[in-house]
């Protein structure tokens, strides 16, 4: 791949860095690596004096007099805060971030761990090869992968609120359609994770323009959950702010801009979509490695070595996304549906069918649910052992728990009984304990 060098940036000097005051190191700017001052002095020379006029001071002796270049930095270029924000200068002057948000404060400032690319450009109208291998994978949905890649390199402070998922089977190419981006939003603006590390503690990945997650497939029904609950304050905003916490380091803020890009090989046993998800863009390519030339790989990754890369930066920094909302939810592709029909279990359409009998009530019990249920069914509502899923199944079919607010279980008594009263889900929050009220009156 292209080097992303300047000629400026070489040796350690003075003037790259700033003094950290809440942990009192410094910043190295070119990396953001934290030094003690032992290190910065050893590498550093001492700072002559100077006067009010700008003259060096000297000593009797007639010697520039200096100081060490840490209590220097100390004095001129202090920070009060870490924080990773894009299309912000490294230097943010007057302003600290507090509770999600910039607050204007003079004589403070932070340092920002963001840093742009530096790849020259080449011709956009080389670029054709990576595009003709976007359209190979995924024909169908190769515009607005497109798209979506070129708004990370154009306006990485803003924040896509959907992910973008590529599948199909290994070897094919998924992962080629994104060697190039790497250099034109900077390597060090891509991070990649597995799900397991995703449903960790520490989560530096955030600081990150584009965030794959590879390989993406079941990690059993509770953890597929879970990681699709936790993917919720990656893949959309707000937060705007997310806080990172990273191995030694201090928690910081970072700007919740990132891209999540989901690469698996697995349809059917992948990840857990329900029908109403918002965040998530499917692609899915019907490619076999078997199709793929053995020297296609090789000819394509000479030509990104050999400038390719630049040619895919100009041209996704040139694309008109004009007809590109990076708010509004993402088209339903037939892969998407693929994806939540494969995660509906039998349950789901017996209990379709059972509030069908009901006659689509407004407020109802699970006890309702049963006595109206086929046999399977009202063995799974009963059994203990499926008591965390069936909130989520209820919610699937529509249907949300309505919390007593005057009990702190949250139970109502109906027929001498606590029970959870669940109301349809399209009803205003204000309006779901009123109607489950209305609900357990009707009852006594």
């Amino acid at each position: 791949m292209t080097s992303q060098r300047n000629s400026d940036d070489d040796g350690v000097r003075l003037e790259d860095f700033h003094a950290y005051m809440p942990k009192h190191q410094y910043i190295f700017g070119p990396s953001g690596d934290l030094w003690p001052a032992s290190s910065v002095d050893a590498r550093v020379a001492a700072v002559p004096l100077r006067d009010a006029n700008g003259n060096i001071k000297t000593d009797k002796n007639g010697q520039p007099e200096t100081i060490l270049a840490s209590k220097w930095i100390d004095t001129h270029r202090p920070v009060e805060q870490i924080v990773w924000a894009p299309a912000l200068p490294q230097r943010i002057e007057d302003r600290l971030v507090s509770d999600g948000g910039w607050i204007e404060r003079s004589g403070c400032a932070c340092f920002n761990l963001y840093r742009p690319t530096r790849i020259s450009k080449g011709d956009a109208r080389k670029a054709q090869p990576w595009l003709d291998h976007v359209a190979r994978v995924y024909p169908n949905e190769a515009e607005h992968i497109v798209s979506w890649l070129a708004h990370r390199v154009q306006r990485p402070h803003e924040k896509i609120n959907h992910a973008v998922v590529m599948g199909g089977m290994q070897g094919i190419g998924k992962d080629s359609i994104l060697e190039p981006i790497k250099s034109a939003i900077g390597p060090w603006n891509f991070a990649e994770v597995s799900p397991t590390h995703l449903l960790g503690r520490f989560n530096g990945f955030v600081r990150s323009v584009i965030l794959r997650i590879s390989e993406a497939r079941d990690l059993g029904d509770l953890d597929r959950y879970t990681f699709y609950d936790r993917l919720k304050i990656y893949t959309a905003a707000p937060p705007d702010v997310l806080r990172v916490d990273e191995k030694n380091l201090r928690e910081y803020a970072a700007w919740n801009v990132c891209g999540v890009v989901i690469t698996t090989n697995h349809k059917s046993d992948g990840l857990f979509l329900p029908a109403d998800d918002r965040r998530h863009f499917v692609a899915w390519s019907d490619l076999t490695q078997s199709e793929v030339d053995p020297l296609y790989f090789q000819k394509l990754y000479r030509w990104f070595a050999a400038g390719g890369d630049r040619h895919v930066a100009a041209y996704l920094a040139s694309r008109d996304l004009s007809g590109f909302d990076p708010k509004s939810p993402p088209p339903k592709t037939a892969a998407f549906w693929d994806m939540v029909d494969a995660n509906r279990a039998p349950e789901d359409a017996e209990l379709a069918d059972a509030f069908e009998q009901l006659g689509s009530p407004t407020a109802v019990t699970l006890a309702e649910i049963s006595a109206n249920a086929g046999a399977k069914l009202a063995t799974y509502l009963d059994d203990r052992r499926n008591s965390r899923q069936i909130p989520r199944r209820l919610e699937s079919a529509g249907y949300v728990a309505a919390r007593n607010p005057d009990s702190k279980d949250g139970l109502w008594r109906i027929d001498g009984r606590r029970q959870m009263v669940y109301v349809k889900q399209t009803l205003l929050p204000k309006e779901r304990v009123a109607m489950a009220s209305d609900f357990v009156c009707a009852k006594r």
